[in-house]
């Protein structure tokens, strides 16, 4: 939801879903999946260099009023944000 989303600063009041096509030819080093369903359907990206796999609730299938919408979505997106820092920002030292 562009609401929740906004309350912690991130606009994306014009995005949009795109087509595949749209990014044929181009290479990506990460490719992420965030849920089981996009695992199994998403393409392929054979020059990806790392593929990233977390599963999080699809907040969109779920049915309720606006309040319990609202925090299922905030829920996932701070699960995500969280997962985010802690694999691209601070991943974990390696020990020697």
């Amino acid at each position: 939801m562009i609401k929740v989303m906004a309350e912690i600063g991130i606009d994306i009041s014009n995005s949009r879903s795109k087509s595949i096509d749209v990014f044929q030819g181009e290479e990506f080093y990460y490719v992420v999946t965030l849920c089981d369903h996009a695992k199994k359907t998403c393409p392929f990206f054979p020059d990806s260099k790392e593929h990233l796999h977390k599963n999080f609730t699809d907040p969109a299938g779920i049915e309720g009023g606006e309040d319990k919408l609202l925090n299922i979505f905030r829920g996932v997106r701070d699960e995500i944000k969280d997962w985010i820092e802690k694999t691209f920002i601070s991943p974990p030292l390696l020990s020697e």
